[in-house]
């Protein structure tokens, strides 16, 4: 008697399908930015007919929408597998802020890039990006202050982390031009002393404020 094989359920295999498509769409974005990205390649790159393509997402816009979804959740996933395993107690503030660099240099946040620039001047894009990258930004703050460990609510820290975050995602763009690691090392191992100072200065300040009060 010979086996029969197992036939994956329907719904399973289009789950897998779409995955595969939205895989392939910051993959794209990655490679050819927004412009050079469409759903013929897509499709061809993700090994799914063109007709299984548009069933699900009829134009680009709304595969690269629901992209920004699945990106969203990529890079949540990164970031909280990184930094949860808590790299300050072991080696210090410098190498959060080693780990924040390597995400703010990787291929998941040049696509997001991507996005950022065509939703500029995309209405239906920017309404989707928008909401997601507040979500994303809110995510990865708490996530940095956790690291940090920090109250990141707290006047004064609030903005160190904010200050942190926007300095590492400007070292990411510049990274996009051309490899700025040597300059970015430099720059990183400055701001750990810097940060290190500000934050036991900021949090003094809080005790005696909560002390007077």
């Amino acid at each position: 008697m010979t086996d029969q094989p197992t036939r994956v359920p329907q719904e399973e295999r289009t789950r897998a399908m779409r995955a595969r498509l939205l895989e392939a769409t910051v993959e794209c974005l990655v490679e050819r930015g927004f412009s050079g990205t469409s759903t013929t390649l897509v499709s061809q790159r993700a090994g799914v007919s063109r007709g299984a393509q548009l069933h699900h997402f009829p134009t680009k816009n709304d595969l690269v929408v629901a992209a920004v979804e699945h990106l969203t959740a990529m890079r949540a996933a990164e970031l909280a597998a990184v930094l949860g395993d808590d790299p300050r107690r072991e080696h210090g503030t410098r190498a959060v802020l080693g780990t924040l660099a390597d995400h703010f240099t990787s291929p998941v946040f040049v696509a997001a890039l991507e996005l950022w620039v065509a939703a500029r001047t995309d209405e239906q894009l920017l309404a989707a990006v928008q909401p997601l990258e507040q979500r994303v930004g809110r995510e990865t703050h708490h996530l940095t202050a956790a690291a940090l460990g920090v109250d990141g609510n707290a006047p004064g820290t609030r903005e160190l982390v904010q200050a942190t975050l926007d300095l590492l995602r400007g070292l990411g763009l510049a990274n996009t031009f051309s490899d700025d690691t040597r300059r970015r090392e430099r720059i990183l191992d400055q701001w750990a002393v810097t940060l290190d100072a500000a934050l036991v200065s900021t949090s003094s300040t809080d005790e005696q404020t909560t002390e007077g009060a």
